[in-house]
Protein backbone atom coordinates (compact mmCIF):
# COMPACT_ATOMS: atom_id res chain seq x y z
CA UNK A 1 0.00 0.00 0.00
CA UNK A 2 1.44 3.37 -1.04
CA UNK A 3 2.13 5.87 1.95
CA UNK A 4 -1.24 8.25 0.60
CA UNK A 5 -3.45 5.35 0.77
CA UNK A 6 -5.60 4.59 3.72
CA UNK A 7 -7.02 0.86 2.86
CA UNK A 8 -5.73 -1.53 0.87
CA UNK A 9 -8.90 -2.36 -0.57
CA UNK A 10 -12.37 -0.57 -0.52
CA UNK A 11 -15.27 -1.93 -1.49
CA UNK A 12 -18.01 -0.53 -3.08
CA UNK A 13 -21.67 -2.11 -1.47
CA UNK A 14 -21.80 -4.36 0.71
CA UNK A 15 -23.52 -7.01 -0.73
CA UNK A 16 -22.23 -10.60 -0.99
CA UNK A 17 -19.31 -10.39 -3.81
CA UNK A 18 -18.36 -6.70 -1.47
CA UNK A 19 -18.51 -8.98 2.18
CA UNK A 20 -16.72 -11.79 0.87
CA UNK A 21 -13.57 -9.28 -0.89
CA UNK A 22 -13.46 -7.33 2.36
CA UNK A 23 -13.01 -10.48 4.38
CA UNK A 24 -10.62 -12.14 1.95
CA UNK A 25 -8.32 -8.93 2.14
CA UNK A 26 -8.69 -8.68 6.09
CA UNK A 27 -7.12 -12.87 6.21
CA UNK A 28 -4.42 -11.94 4.15
CA UNK A 29 -3.82 -9.12 6.36
CA UNK A 30 -4.68 -6.05 3.81
CA UNK A 31 -6.52 -3.23 5.69
CA UNK A 32 -10.32 -3.41 4.26
CA UNK A 33 -13.52 -1.23 3.85
CA UNK A 34 -16.68 -1.07 2.99
CA UNK A 35 -18.65 2.08 1.45
CA UNK A 36 -22.64 1.30 1.69
CA UNK A 37 -24.99 4.08 1.47
CA UNK A 38 -28.11 2.07 2.91
CA UNK A 39 -29.01 1.95 6.87
CA UNK A 40 -28.55 -2.19 6.68
CA UNK A 41 -25.27 -3.84 5.52
CA UNK A 42 -26.16 -6.88 3.31
CA UNK A 43 -26.63 -5.13 -0.58
CA UNK A 44 -29.75 -6.08 -2.16
CA UNK A 45 -29.22 -9.57 -1.89
CA UNK A 46 -30.56 -9.19 2.01
CA UNK A 47 -32.74 -5.24 1.75
CA UNK A 48 -35.11 -6.69 -1.73
CA UNK A 49 -33.69 -10.10 -3.30
CA UNK A 50 -32.67 -13.26 -1.94
CA UNK A 51 -32.47 -13.07 2.08
CA UNK A 52 -36.54 -11.61 1.98
CA UNK A 53 -37.98 -13.44 -1.16
CA UNK A 54 -36.80 -17.33 0.19
CA UNK A 55 -38.18 -16.22 3.87
CA UNK A 56 -41.65 -14.99 2.47
CA UNK A 57 -41.61 -18.52 0.13
CA UNK A 58 -41.16 -20.42 3.25
CA UNK A 59 -43.70 -18.17 4.88
CA UNK A 60 -46.18 -19.25 2.12
CA UNK A 61 -45.14 -22.77 2.06
CA UNK A 62 -45.85 -23.18 6.28
CA UNK A 63 -48.95 -21.46 5.87
CA UNK A 64 -50.61 -24.13 3.13
CA UNK A 65 -49.24 -26.85 4.52
CA UNK A 66 -50.99 -25.77 7.78
CA UNK A 67 -54.04 -25.29 6.06
CA UNK A 68 -53.52 -29.04 4.26
CA UNK A 69 -53.36 -30.38 8.01
CA UNK A 70 -56.23 -29.17 9.47
CA UNK A 71 -58.35 -30.09 6.65
CA UNK A 72 -56.89 -33.83 6.93
CA UNK A 73 -57.57 -33.72 10.46
CA UNK A 74 -61.16 -31.62 10.36
CA UNK A 75 -64.80 -31.39 8.37
CA UNK A 76 -66.05 -28.94 6.71
CA UNK A 77 -63.10 -26.46 7.86
CA UNK A 78 -62.71 -23.84 4.62
CA UNK A 79 -59.19 -22.76 3.79
CA UNK A 80 -58.39 -19.52 5.39
CA UNK A 81 -56.91 -16.89 2.89
CA UNK A 82 -53.41 -15.62 4.15
CA UNK A 83 -52.29 -11.68 4.68
CA UNK A 84 -49.81 -9.74 3.48
CA UNK A 85 -48.73 -8.89 7.19
CA UNK A 86 -48.71 -12.51 8.26
CA UNK A 87 -46.81 -13.80 5.12
CA UNK A 88 -44.09 -11.03 5.23
CA UNK A 89 -44.33 -10.77 9.58
CA UNK A 90 -41.03 -12.73 9.76
CA UNK A 91 -39.08 -11.20 6.65
CA UNK A 92 -37.89 -7.78 8.37
CA UNK A 93 -36.82 -10.02 11.72
CA UNK A 94 -34.72 -12.46 9.28
CA UNK A 95 -33.32 -9.28 7.37
CA UNK A 96 -32.26 -7.68 10.64
CA UNK A 97 -30.79 -10.49 11.81
CA UNK A 98 -28.88 -11.53 8.93
CA UNK A 99 -27.62 -7.58 8.63
CA UNK A 100 -26.28 -8.08 12.35
CA UNK A 101 -24.61 -11.36 11.16
CA UNK A 102 -22.70 -9.56 8.11
CA UNK A 103 -22.17 -6.50 10.69
CA UNK A 104 -20.47 -9.05 13.41
CA UNK A 105 -18.69 -10.90 10.52
CA UNK A 106 -16.67 -7.65 9.28
CA UNK A 107 -16.23 -6.49 12.85
CA UNK A 108 -14.55 -9.58 13.94
CA UNK A 109 -12.15 -8.97 10.87
CA UNK A 110 -11.50 -5.73 11.22
CA UNK A 111 -13.19 -4.13 7.96
CA UNK A 112 -14.38 -0.44 8.41
CA UNK A 113 -17.79 0.77 7.18
CA UNK A 114 -17.59 3.70 6.06
CA UNK A 115 -21.47 5.13 5.30
CA UNK A 116 -22.38 7.37 2.25
CA UNK A 117 -22.55 7.30 -1.67
CA UNK A 118 -19.07 6.75 -3.23
CA UNK A 119 -18.17 8.06 -6.89
CA UNK A 120 -14.70 7.76 -7.98
CA UNK A 121 -11.89 11.05 -8.40
CA UNK A 122 -9.34 8.75 -9.84
CA UNK A 123 -8.73 4.75 -10.16
CA UNK A 124 -7.28 4.97 -6.66
CA UNK A 125 -9.63 7.94 -4.64
CA UNK A 126 -13.14 8.19 -4.21
CA UNK A 127 -15.38 10.49 -2.63
CA UNK A 128 -17.63 9.36 -0.16
CA UNK A 129 -21.14 11.31 0.40
CA UNK A 130 -23.04 11.05 3.22
CA UNK A 131 -25.86 12.77 4.89
CA UNK A 132 -24.08 15.09 7.05
CA UNK A 133 -20.43 15.14 5.89
CA UNK A 134 -18.22 14.40 2.63
CA UNK A 135 -15.09 12.63 2.63
CA UNK A 136 -12.33 11.74 0.27
CA UNK A 137 -10.56 8.04 0.76
CA UNK A 138 -8.29 6.36 -1.57
CA UNK A 139 -6.98 2.74 -1.70
CA UNK A 140 -4.62 0.65 -3.47
CA UNK A 141 -7.16 -1.62 -4.70
CA UNK A 142 -11.35 -0.75 -5.17
CA UNK A 143 -13.93 -3.26 -6.00
CA UNK A 144 -17.47 -2.16 -7.32
CA UNK A 145 -19.94 -4.24 -6.17
CA UNK A 146 -22.99 -2.27 -5.91
CA UNK A 147 -25.77 -4.80 -7.34
CA UNK A 148 -28.50 -3.75 -9.50
CA UNK A 149 -32.11 -3.00 -9.37
CA UNK A 150 -34.88 -4.46 -11.63
CA UNK A 151 -35.69 -2.47 -15.04
CA UNK A 152 -39.29 -0.58 -15.45
CA UNK A 153 -40.65 0.18 -19.06
CA UNK A 154 -40.63 3.33 -19.99
CA UNK A 155 -42.79 5.35 -18.29
CA UNK A 156 -43.98 3.13 -15.76
CA UNK A 157 -43.66 3.58 -12.13
CA UNK A 158 -44.43 1.43 -9.15
CA UNK A 159 -47.01 3.47 -6.85
CA UNK A 160 -46.80 0.48 -4.47
CA UNK A 161 -50.70 0.06 -4.73
CA UNK A 162 -51.39 -1.36 -7.90
CA UNK A 163 -47.52 -2.30 -9.75
CA UNK A 164 -45.19 -3.26 -8.44
CA UNK A 165 -41.37 -4.75 -9.06
CA UNK A 166 -39.34 -7.44 -7.50
CA UNK A 167 -37.64 -4.90 -5.38
CA UNK A 168 -40.71 -3.72 -3.58
CA UNK A 169 -43.21 -6.35 -4.47
CA UNK A 170 -43.31 -7.35 -0.33
CA UNK A 171 -44.32 -4.09 0.52
CA UNK A 172 -48.08 -4.86 -0.70
CA UNK A 173 -50.19 -3.91 1.76
CA UNK A 174 -52.72 -6.58 0.98
CA UNK A 175 -53.01 -10.32 -0.67
CA UNK A 176 -53.90 -9.56 -4.09
CA UNK A 177 -56.85 -11.76 -5.42
CA UNK A 178 -55.16 -11.78 -9.10
CA UNK A 179 -52.01 -10.78 -10.29
CA UNK A 180 -50.20 -10.61 -13.74
CA UNK A 181 -46.51 -11.29 -13.33
CA UNK A 182 -44.63 -9.43 -16.72
CA UNK A 183 -41.48 -11.65 -17.50
CA UNK A 184 -40.76 -15.18 -16.85
CA UNK A 185 -37.45 -15.15 -15.77
CA UNK A 186 -36.02 -16.82 -12.33
CA UNK A 187 -37.37 -13.93 -10.19
CA UNK A 188 -41.07 -13.67 -12.20
CA UNK A 189 -41.00 -17.67 -11.26
CA UNK A 190 -40.17 -17.68 -7.72
CA UNK A 191 -42.83 -14.67 -7.47
CA UNK A 192 -45.37 -16.30 -9.47
CA UNK A 193 -45.68 -19.71 -7.82
CA UNK A 194 -45.25 -17.98 -4.29
CA UNK A 195 -48.28 -15.72 -5.09
CA UNK A 196 -49.96 -18.39 -6.70
CA UNK A 197 -49.52 -20.97 -3.49
CA UNK A 198 -51.24 -18.34 -2.20
CA UNK A 199 -53.93 -18.23 -3.44
CA UNK A 200 -53.56 -15.85 -5.98
CA UNK A 201 -54.71 -16.00 -9.72
CA UNK A 202 -51.38 -15.49 -11.85
CA UNK A 203 -51.17 -14.44 -15.17
CA UNK A 204 -47.51 -14.83 -16.57
CA UNK A 205 -46.23 -12.81 -19.92
CA UNK A 206 -43.45 -13.00 -21.65
CA UNK A 207 -41.90 -12.85 -25.08
CA UNK A 208 -39.96 -15.85 -25.02
CA UNK A 209 -41.94 -19.51 -25.57
CA UNK A 210 -41.52 -20.86 -22.43
CA UNK A 211 -40.46 -19.92 -18.98
CA UNK A 212 -36.86 -20.22 -17.54
CA UNK A 213 -34.95 -20.97 -21.15
CA UNK A 214 -31.85 -22.18 -19.91
CA UNK A 215 -33.32 -24.99 -17.71
CA UNK A 216 -33.87 -28.17 -19.25
CA UNK A 217 -36.81 -28.74 -21.03
CA UNK A 218 -37.92 -31.33 -19.39
CA UNK A 219 -37.90 -29.89 -15.60
CA UNK A 220 -40.03 -26.50 -17.17
CA UNK A 221 -42.59 -28.81 -18.91
CA UNK A 222 -43.00 -30.35 -14.73
CA UNK A 223 -42.66 -26.74 -13.74
CA UNK A 224 -45.66 -25.24 -15.99
CA UNK A 225 -47.73 -28.31 -15.37
CA UNK A 226 -47.46 -27.97 -11.20
CA UNK A 227 -48.58 -24.30 -11.81
CA UNK A 228 -51.09 -24.64 -13.74
CA UNK A 229 -52.41 -26.95 -10.82
CA UNK A 230 -52.43 -23.85 -8.96
CA UNK A 231 -54.32 -21.74 -11.84
CA UNK A 232 -51.33 -20.00 -13.23
CA UNK A 233 -52.27 -18.89 -17.00
CA UNK A 234 -48.74 -19.00 -18.97
CA UNK A 235 -49.11 -16.14 -22.05
CA UNK A 236 -45.80 -17.10 -23.82
CA UNK A 237 -44.70 -15.29 -27.11
CA UNK A 238 -46.41 -12.03 -26.26
CA UNK A 239 -44.78 -8.76 -25.95
CA UNK A 240 -46.27 -6.14 -23.68
CA UNK A 241 -47.53 -3.21 -25.73
CA UNK A 242 -49.01 -0.99 -22.80
CA UNK A 243 -49.32 -1.24 -19.03
CA UNK A 244 -51.55 1.21 -17.26
CA UNK A 245 -53.63 1.33 -13.97
CA UNK A 246 -57.46 1.67 -14.69
CA UNK A 247 -59.36 4.44 -12.49
CA UNK A 248 -62.24 2.98 -10.34
CA UNK A 249 -62.26 1.47 -6.11
CA UNK A 250 -60.23 -0.04 -6.38
CA UNK A 251 -57.69 0.23 -8.93
CA UNK A 252 -56.87 -2.29 -11.28
CA UNK A 253 -53.77 -2.98 -13.61
CA UNK A 254 -54.24 -3.24 -17.25
CA UNK A 255 -51.32 -5.17 -19.53
CA UNK A 256 -52.37 -5.15 -23.27
CA UNK A 257 -49.61 -7.50 -25.63
CA UNK A 258 -49.15 -6.58 -29.24
CA UNK A 259 -51.08 -9.26 -30.18
CA UNK A 260 -53.91 -7.49 -28.68
CA UNK A 261 -54.65 -9.26 -25.20
CA UNK A 262 -55.54 -7.43 -22.64
CA UNK A 263 -55.30 -8.49 -19.10
CA UNK A 264 -56.38 -7.13 -16.07
CA UNK A 265 -55.45 -8.07 -12.72
CA UNK A 266 -55.67 -6.42 -9.21
CA UNK A 267 -51.90 -5.83 -9.01
CA UNK A 268 -49.25 -5.77 -12.08
CA UNK A 269 -45.79 -7.41 -10.79
CA UNK A 270 -42.80 -6.05 -13.04
CA UNK A 271 -39.71 -8.87 -13.50
CA UNK A 272 -38.21 -8.23 -16.62
CA UNK A 273 -34.45 -7.76 -16.11
CA UNK A 274 -32.48 -5.98 -13.81
CA UNK A 275 -29.66 -3.31 -14.99
CA UNK A 276 -26.75 -2.54 -12.66
CA UNK A 277 -26.18 0.44 -9.97
CA UNK A 278 -23.69 2.09 -12.13
CA UNK A 279 -25.02 5.65 -12.55
CA UNK A 280 -23.69 7.14 -9.77
CA UNK A 281 -20.47 6.33 -9.46
CA UNK A 282 -19.29 9.32 -11.98
CA UNK A 283 -17.17 6.26 -14.26
CA UNK A 284 -16.24 8.36 -16.84
CA UNK A 285 -13.56 9.79 -14.53
CA UNK A 286 -11.77 6.68 -14.71
CA UNK A 287 -12.70 5.49 -18.25
CA UNK A 288 -14.81 2.63 -17.21
CA UNK A 289 -17.83 2.79 -19.28
CA UNK A 290 -20.72 0.48 -18.13
CA UNK A 291 -23.14 -1.57 -21.07
CA UNK A 292 -26.72 -0.28 -21.36
CA UNK A 293 -27.43 -2.06 -18.79
CA UNK A 294 -25.57 -0.90 -16.43
CA UNK A 295 -22.99 -3.94 -16.54
CA UNK A 296 -19.65 -3.83 -16.18
CA UNK A 297 -16.84 -6.14 -18.08
CA UNK A 298 -14.26 -8.02 -16.32
CA UNK A 299 -11.68 -10.75 -16.84
CA UNK A 300 -11.81 -14.16 -15.73
CA UNK A 301 -10.38 -12.46 -12.44
CA UNK A 302 -12.98 -9.99 -12.23
CA UNK A 303 -10.55 -7.23 -12.79
CA UNK A 304 -11.65 -4.28 -15.14
CA UNK A 305 -9.57 -2.52 -17.80
CA UNK A 306 -8.60 -0.16 -14.82
CA UNK A 307 -5.54 -2.72 -13.16
CA UNK A 308 -6.47 -1.25 -9.01
CA UNK A 309 -10.18 -1.56 -10.20
CA UNK A 310 -12.58 -5.27 -9.65
CA UNK A 311 -16.30 -5.26 -10.29
CA UNK A 312 -18.28 -8.80 -8.86
CA UNK A 313 -22.11 -9.80 -8.12
CA UNK A 314 -24.61 -8.65 -10.21
CA UNK A 315 -23.03 -5.81 -11.38
CA UNK A 316 -20.98 -8.00 -13.98
CA UNK A 317 -24.21 -9.50 -15.35
CA UNK A 318 -24.47 -12.84 -15.63
CA UNK A 319 -24.86 -15.40 -13.26
CA UNK A 320 -26.32 -12.91 -10.99
CA UNK A 321 -26.22 -15.60 -8.34
CA UNK A 322 -25.34 -15.00 -4.20
CA UNK A 323 -23.13 -18.31 -4.30
CA UNK A 324 -21.38 -17.19 -7.77
CA UNK A 325 -21.09 -13.45 -6.00
CA UNK A 326 -19.77 -14.50 -2.76
CA UNK A 327 -16.73 -16.64 -4.63
CA UNK A 328 -16.47 -14.05 -7.43
CA UNK A 329 -15.72 -11.66 -4.48
CA UNK A 330 -12.99 -14.22 -2.69
CA UNK A 331 -11.14 -14.51 -6.06
CA UNK A 332 -10.50 -10.89 -6.92
CA UNK A 333 -9.50 -10.38 -3.60
CA UNK A 334 -7.26 -13.33 -3.82
CA UNK A 335 -5.81 -12.55 -7.49
CA UNK A 336 -5.18 -8.57 -6.38
CA UNK A 337 -2.87 -9.32 -3.42
CA UNK A 338 -1.56 -11.72 -5.16
CA UNK A 339 -2.49 -14.97 -4.04
CA UNK A 340 -2.41 -17.98 -6.17
CA UNK A 341 -6.10 -18.72 -7.32
CA UNK A 342 -7.67 -20.59 -9.73
CA UNK A 343 -11.02 -19.03 -12.26
CA UNK A 344 -13.79 -20.20 -10.75
CA UNK A 345 -15.03 -22.35 -13.47
CA UNK A 346 -18.59 -23.41 -14.82
CA UNK A 347 -19.30 -26.11 -12.09
CA UNK A 348 -21.57 -24.00 -9.94
CA UNK A 349 -25.53 -24.86 -9.33
CA UNK A 350 -28.31 -22.63 -10.01
CA UNK A 351 -30.97 -22.77 -7.46
CA UNK A 352 -34.50 -21.41 -8.70
CA UNK A 353 -37.01 -21.13 -5.28
CA UNK A 354 -39.88 -21.39 -6.68
CA UNK A 355 -42.75 -23.96 -5.49
CA UNK A 356 -41.68 -26.25 -6.67
CA UNK A 357 -37.89 -25.94 -6.26
CA UNK A 358 -35.80 -26.09 -9.13
CA UNK A 359 -32.11 -26.39 -9.32
CA UNK A 360 -29.15 -27.54 -11.86
CA UNK A 361 -25.62 -28.01 -12.65
CA UNK A 362 -23.47 -28.80 -15.50
CA UNK A 363 -25.08 -29.05 -19.24
CA UNK A 364 -28.66 -29.72 -20.54
CA UNK A 365 -29.67 -32.30 -23.34
CA UNK A 366 -30.62 -29.56 -25.89
CA UNK A 367 -26.56 -28.07 -25.19
CA UNK A 368 -25.50 -31.52 -25.59
CA UNK A 369 -27.61 -32.34 -28.95
CA UNK A 370 -26.14 -28.69 -30.08
CA UNK A 371 -22.53 -29.97 -29.38
CA UNK A 372 -22.69 -33.36 -31.20
CA UNK A 373 -22.28 -34.61 -27.52
CA UNK A 374 -23.24 -38.94 -27.24
CA UNK A 375 -24.78 -39.26 -24.25
CA UNK A 376 -27.84 -41.19 -22.17
CA UNK A 377 -29.73 -40.13 -19.41
CA UNK A 378 -31.15 -41.62 -16.26
CA UNK A 379 -34.73 -40.53 -14.28
CA UNK A 380 -35.69 -40.88 -10.99
CA UNK A 381 -38.84 -39.91 -10.11
CA UNK A 382 -40.03 -38.57 -6.77
CA UNK A 383 -43.05 -40.87 -6.88
CA UNK A 384 -41.60 -43.92 -7.30
CA UNK A 385 -39.40 -43.86 -4.14
CA UNK A 386 -40.49 -43.93 -0.35
CA UNK A 387 -38.89 -40.60 0.75
CA UNK A 388 -41.08 -38.79 -2.12
CA UNK A 389 -44.55 -41.01 -1.40
CA UNK A 390 -43.87 -40.18 2.67
CA UNK A 391 -43.73 -36.48 1.95
CA UNK A 392 -46.16 -36.52 -0.77
CA UNK A 393 -44.68 -35.13 -3.03
CA UNK A 394 -44.57 -36.98 -6.33
CA UNK A 395 -44.30 -34.41 -8.90
CA UNK A 396 -40.75 -34.32 -8.45
CA UNK A 397 -38.10 -35.79 -10.68
CA UNK A 398 -34.46 -36.52 -10.85
CA UNK A 399 -32.17 -36.36 -14.56
CA UNK A 400 -28.64 -37.15 -14.61
CA UNK A 401 -26.64 -37.09 -18.03
CA UNK A 402 -23.66 -39.56 -18.73
CA UNK A 403 -21.53 -39.27 -21.39
CA UNK A 404 -22.13 -42.22 -23.52
CA UNK A 405 -18.82 -43.78 -24.51
CA UNK A 406 -16.61 -42.43 -20.98
CA UNK A 407 -20.26 -42.61 -18.85
CA UNK A 408 -19.22 -39.48 -16.91
CA UNK A 409 -21.43 -37.15 -15.56
CA UNK A 410 -22.40 -34.43 -17.97
CA UNK A 411 -25.34 -32.83 -15.71
CA UNK A 412 -27.88 -33.08 -13.40
CA UNK A 413 -30.90 -31.62 -13.35
CA UNK A 414 -33.34 -31.70 -9.94
CA UNK A 415 -37.28 -30.48 -9.91
CA UNK A 416 -39.26 -30.89 -6.43
CA UNK A 417 -38.58 -30.96 -2.42
CA UNK A 418 -35.06 -30.42 -1.63
CA UNK A 419 -33.83 -29.79 -5.07
CA UNK A 420 -31.28 -26.87 -4.47
CA UNK A 421 -29.65 -29.21 -1.71
CA UNK A 422 -29.93 -32.51 -3.70
CA UNK A 423 -28.13 -30.88 -6.75
CA UNK A 424 -24.90 -30.56 -4.59
CA UNK A 425 -24.15 -34.65 -4.50
CA UNK A 426 -23.99 -34.47 -8.53
CA UNK A 427 -22.25 -30.77 -8.39
CA UNK A 428 -19.49 -32.76 -6.54
CA UNK A 429 -19.39 -35.98 -8.74
CA UNK A 430 -19.10 -33.60 -11.82
CA UNK A 431 -16.66 -31.27 -10.54
CA UNK A 432 -14.07 -34.53 -9.33
CA UNK A 433 -14.77 -36.39 -12.68
CA UNK A 434 -16.69 -39.11 -11.58
CA UNK A 435 -19.65 -40.91 -13.64
CA UNK A 436 -21.88 -43.54 -13.65
CA UNK A 437 -20.14 -46.13 -11.81
CA UNK A 438 -19.34 -44.18 -8.93
CA UNK A 439 -23.81 -44.36 -8.84
CA UNK A 440 -23.98 -47.58 -8.95
CA UNK A 441 -21.15 -48.33 -6.71
CA UNK A 442 -22.38 -46.57 -3.65
CA UNK A 443 -25.17 -47.26 -1.03
CA UNK A 444 -27.17 -44.24 -0.48
CA UNK A 445 -29.31 -43.61 3.08
CA UNK A 446 -33.29 -44.98 3.26
CA UNK A 447 -35.48 -43.68 2.78
CA UNK A 448 -33.78 -39.90 1.42
CA UNK A 449 -34.06 -38.10 -1.95
CA UNK A 450 -30.43 -38.83 -2.47
CA UNK A 451 -31.95 -41.95 -3.07
CA UNK A 452 -32.57 -40.48 -6.36
CA UNK A 453 -29.32 -40.51 -8.00
CA UNK A 454 -28.97 -45.05 -7.78
CA UNK A 455 -32.71 -45.09 -8.96
CA UNK A 456 -31.47 -42.48 -11.92
CA UNK A 457 -28.07 -44.07 -12.15
CA UNK A 458 -29.75 -47.95 -12.82
CA UNK A 459 -31.83 -46.49 -15.25
CA UNK A 460 -29.79 -44.63 -17.50
CA UNK A 461 -27.63 -48.25 -16.60
CA UNK A 462 -30.57 -50.18 -18.35
CA UNK A 463 -30.47 -47.68 -21.38
CA UNK A 464 -26.91 -48.10 -21.86
CA UNK A 465 -27.33 -51.96 -21.86
CA UNK A 466 -30.29 -51.84 -24.24
CA UNK A 467 -28.41 -49.30 -26.85
CA UNK A 468 -25.25 -51.61 -26.96
CA UNK A 469 -27.23 -54.24 -28.37
CA UNK A 470 -28.18 -52.77 -31.18
CA UNK A 471 -25.81 -49.64 -31.82
CA UNK A 472 -26.72 -46.99 -33.69
CA UNK A 473 -24.43 -46.73 -37.18
CA UNK A 474 -22.16 -43.63 -37.24
CA UNK A 475 -23.76 -40.65 -38.73
CA UNK A 476 -21.56 -37.14 -39.12
CA UNK A 477 -22.97 -34.70 -37.04
CA UNK A 478 -21.85 -31.05 -37.10
CA UNK A 479 -21.99 -29.16 -33.79
CA UNK A 480 -25.07 -26.26 -34.36
CA UNK A 481 -24.14 -22.53 -34.49
CA UNK A 482 -23.59 -21.20 -31.33
CA UNK A 483 -23.39 -24.63 -29.68
CA UNK A 484 -21.26 -23.75 -26.69
CA UNK A 485 -18.11 -26.56 -25.04
CA UNK A 486 -17.84 -24.50 -21.53
CA UNK A 487 -21.28 -25.37 -20.64
CA UNK A 488 -22.02 -21.90 -19.47
CA UNK A 489 -25.56 -20.89 -19.64
CA UNK A 490 -26.48 -18.37 -22.21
Amino acid sequence: MSASAEYDLVCIGSGPAAIRCAIQAAKLGKRAAIVEKAPLLGGSCLRTGTIPSKTFREAVRNVTREAVVRNIHSTNIQRVRPTMPQLVARVQEVMETESTTVRSQLDRNDVAVLPGLAAFIDPNTLRIEASDSTRVVRAAHVLIGVGSRAILPKGVRCDGETIFSSDNVLEMRELPHSMTVMGAGVIGVEYASMFAQAGVLVTMVDKVDRPLSFIDRELTDELMHQLRALRVTFRMNEEVSTVEVLDGSPRRGSVVTKSGKRIVSDVILISAGRTGNTESLDLETISLEPDDRGRLKVDEYFQTSVPTVYAAGDVIGFPGLAATSYEQGRLAACHMFGEPVSPMGDHYPFGIYAIPEISMVGATEEQLTKECTPYEIGVSRYGEIARGLISGDDGGLLKLIFHRDTRRLLGAHCIGTQATELIHIGQAVLRLGGGLDYFLETVFNYPTFAECYKVAALNAHNRLKVSSIMPAPEMPCEPQPGASTSREHP
